[in-house]
């Protein structure tokens, strides 16, 4: 027995719903075998998390979910992505590698050293990524089948000021920054979006949207859109506890998704 938390939860909603709100750098567990591995201090890496993390990400979904006329589908990450990011392509497509920032980090926000290098990344991507990506794949399959189509609400949040980990960090910094793909977004998911949270920006400073790989770029009827939060419109940054804002973005979301229920 164990008193761990699951490295990932799938959380029902209507049965009708395509709409899957997907949260996966809301957490800040790092299981203690991980742990080992990160050759930060507690305080080092406790800063690194404040940095890292998309705080009260998952509050601003779930409030989302309460709110909704067709309450959505939430996949919550209960693991930080410091153990593994489940975003990032598992090979060399991903470009964050670059920056030491592929499946598994090397390097944190700032280009310190975060895992020895030349460590094999394979252990972590085998324990914990794979098993993600075939659950997350599962859940829109399901959404498909109940549905007729997926909607993945892709829900993170980013620093008001650019980090230098950030590769395309130059452009503006909105209040809510939209990342799409050129297959996955649909112009009437885009213009939802726009409708339900007023400024915001096409990907700038980031871009692109998750899709489960199975579907990625083959399945149009697996729709999808990143919403990116600036967080001093909710947060005190880095790390800091959710102020008011978090309400009014989670009243957003929740007409983004009702908007694409119908």
């Amino acid at each position: 027995m164990t008193d761990a938390p699951p490295p990932f939860e799938l959380l029902p909603g209507a049965g009708r719903s395509p709409v899957l709100l997907h949260v996966p750098h809301s957490a800040r567990d790092i299981p203690e075998d991980v742990r080992t591995g990160i050759v930060l201090d507690d305080g080092e890496l406790a800063r690194e998390l404040d940095h890292i993390t998309d705080a009260h990400t998952a509050e601003i979904a779930e409030a989302a979910a309460g709110r909704a006329g067709v309450r959505p589908w939430r996949f919550v990450n209960r693991l930080s992505r410091l153990v593994v990011d489940p975003e990032r392509f598992p090979d060399e497509r991903e470009e964050m590698r670059a920056v030491g920032m592929g499946a598994v980090y090397t390097r944190t926000t700032h280009g310190a050293v975060l895992r020895p290098e030349g460590v094999d990344p394979e252990p972590l991507v085998e324990r914990y990524f794979r098993p993600y990506a075939r659950a997350m794949t599962r859940a829109v399959a399901d959404r498909l089948a109940a549905a007729g189509r997926a909607v993945i609400i892709d829900v993170h949040s980013y620093p008001s000021r650019r980090l230098p980990y950030e590769l395309h960090g130059e452009g503006p910094r909105p209040a809510v920054c939209l990342g799409t793909d050129s297959f996955h977004t649909s112009p009437g998911l885009l213009s939802a979006a726009r409708e339900a949270f007023g400024e915001t920006e096409l990907d700038s400073p980031f871009s692109g949207t998750y899709v489960p790989l199975e579907f990625y770029r083959k399945d149009s009827r697996v729709e999808a859109l990143m919403v990116e939060i600036r967080r001093d419109t909710y947060m005190t940054e880095p790390g800091g506890p959710a102020g008011p804002g978090l309400e009014r973005l989670a009243a957003a979301l929740a007409r983004l998704v009702d908007a694409v229920s119908r």
